[in-house]
């Protein structure tokens, strides 16, 4: 099957299609700092959106994969004037609407809604910052959880693999 055509409205963050693999350094106040490996997909079907996934693994001081920590997915919708829409899922119980611009290569987005099963952990906001810096994609991201402010949580660089 032919890939499709990116659609018209992807423009601004076209820029994310493709995997993107890497690593980066995470922590918060309720634990210990940590690195990480991480693999990003940006997809697209021909429609007005980006299909997202994202996995990370624990990496050993030697850049050995451990275990699995964190996956999410969504959707990237581009909205009229550089605005844009994510929402993402997590399999630990907690849904997230983030809201946000599009200037240039770089992405900053801010939670407007957190939705969370009666068993996931306290989350109540999210801060991400992305952009294409040096042909890599860098990204930051704050969260507010366990009765904790935005604090910086992770942020890694990767480089694009396909």
């Amino acid at each position: 099957m032919e890939e499709p055509e990116v659609h018209p409205d992807l423009e601004p963050i076209a820029f994310l299609l493709g995997r993107w693999e890497g690593a980066g350094v995470g922590g918060y106040p309720t634990i210990e700092s940590f690195n990480f490996g991480q693999e990003i997909e940006f997809t697209h079907n021909g429609k007005p959106f980006l299909e997202y996934v994202s996995r990370t693994w624990l990496l050993d001081d030697d850049g050995n994969r451990v275990k699995p920590l964190a996956t999410e997915s969504g959707y990237w919708r581009p909205q009229p004037e550089r605005q844009i829409e994510v929402v993402l899922s997590h399999p630990t119980g907690i849904v997230e609407i983030y809201i946000g611009e599009v200037v240039f290569h770089k992405i900053e987005l801010r939670t407007d809604v957190v939705a969370r099963t009666a068993s996931a952990r306290e989350y109540t906001a999210g801060h991400r910052l992305y952009g294409l810096v040096n042909g890599n994609l860098m990204w930051a991201y704050e969260m507010a959880a366990g009765g904790h402010p935005l604090t910086d949580h992770m942020s890694a660089e990767l480089k694009k693999v396909a």
